[in-house]
């Protein structure tokens, strides 16, 4: 089998590894988040981002949109948002007396759900129909969603007080969970240089930032990850974990067969932005934390880290033998 994807892909890939470059002439620090946001796209899966305020996700994803030419919207999720106001509504036209159709903000190629976790339950399942079907029913009309569609959502890891936990329905619709968190003092000192010498980030076209791939690219890098190869060895190696997920004594709730997909779907893409032309336990490995923390519901016994699977996964990574 060979270790690496043809000159075609080659080409493609280095397309892709120029968005990090391009985002970072305004994000600093954020390589993980980059990259994991890129991941996903390629995946064509939506990501929740957890952090404190003030550490970048907005900026991220609003360059990250820029740098693939898509386009992008942001909504404030509050407690007195209304589905309607996500998804669109009938209007009445005065001069036509008909009703119309008023799209919302949901048909973008990029929706930022800015603190999905402030708007009750009827608000958030609105999200459902588009993030699964990539469609929304409006009067009982199904109306498709532009192609690519991705949805980013954060939730603020403190301040729980008048906030609505999502479902585990709905967090099972996010293919990643990403954790962003403050930048090395090294790379802070840079942020601060930046704005010191002028970056203003409201106009990220300002600061240089250009389209180096566009919806075309997307789609033909997909197409990509989709023929990256797996052995039944590592399928089976994503089944073992799923069993012992659902059979660890601090875990309620394991991995469903949706979120084993979505691992295999992941390590796919990471595969094939590593330039393998298959899937290895490594690449299992790399996505594993992304794509499982969102889905393990800890059980009582787990209260010290009621908030954080990562050490119930890095066990599970530990005891589940990896395949030869």
């Amino acid at each position: 089998m060979n270790d690496s994807a043809g000159p075609g892909d080659d080409s493609l890939r280095r397309t892709f590894m120029a968005l990090r470059d391009e985002i970072g002439k305004v994000i600093v620090g954020q390589d993980g988040l980059v990259t994991g946001l890129l991941t996903a796209a390629l995946a064509n899966g939506h990501v929740l981002l957890e952090g404190v305020p003030g550490v970048a996700k907005t900026l991220t994803v609003k360059t990250f949109a820029a740098a693939l030419d898509l386009e992008s919207a942001r909504v404030q999720f509050t407690p007195d948002l209304l589905p309607a106001d996500v998804t669109g509504q009938l209007i009445l036209d005065p001069a036509s007396r008909q009703f119309e159709y008023r799209p919302g903000p949901v048909f973008t190629n990029v929706l930022l759900a800015d603190e999905l976790n402030r708007t009750p339950p009827k608000t958030q399942a609105a999200l459902l129909e588009a993030m699964e079907e990539r469609q929304v029913t409006v009067d009982g009309r199904p109306r498709p969603l532009p192609d690519p569609f991705l949805v980013i959502g954060t939730q603020n890891p403190v301040e729980y007080e008048g906030t609505y936990p999502l479902p585990e329905a709905q967090m099972d619709r996010f293919l990643f969970n990403l954790r962003v968190g403050y930048p090395a003092p090294d790379d802070e000192v840079q942020v601060l240089r930046r704005h010191h010498e002028g970056l203003d980030p409201h106009d990220i076209r300002a600061a240089g930032v250009q389209a180096v791939a566009g919806p075309e690219d997307l789609a033909a890098a997909r197409s990509a990850v989709n023929r990256v190869g797996v052995q039944d060895r590592v399928l089976s190696y994503i089944v073992n974990l799923a069993n012992a997920s659902r059979s660890a004594a601090d875990v309620d709730l394991g991995l469903s067969p949706r979120g084993s997909t979505a691992l295999l779907r992941a390590a796919k893409a990471w595969a094939w932005l590593s330039g393998r032309a298959y899937v290895t336990p490594d690449e299992v490995k790399a996505v594993a934390k992304p794509v499982l923390r969102h889905r393990l519901l800890l059980g009582s016994a787990h209260v010290p880290d009621l908030l954080d699977a990562d050490p119930v996964i890095d066990r599970l990574l530990t005891t589940v033998a990896v395949p030869r």
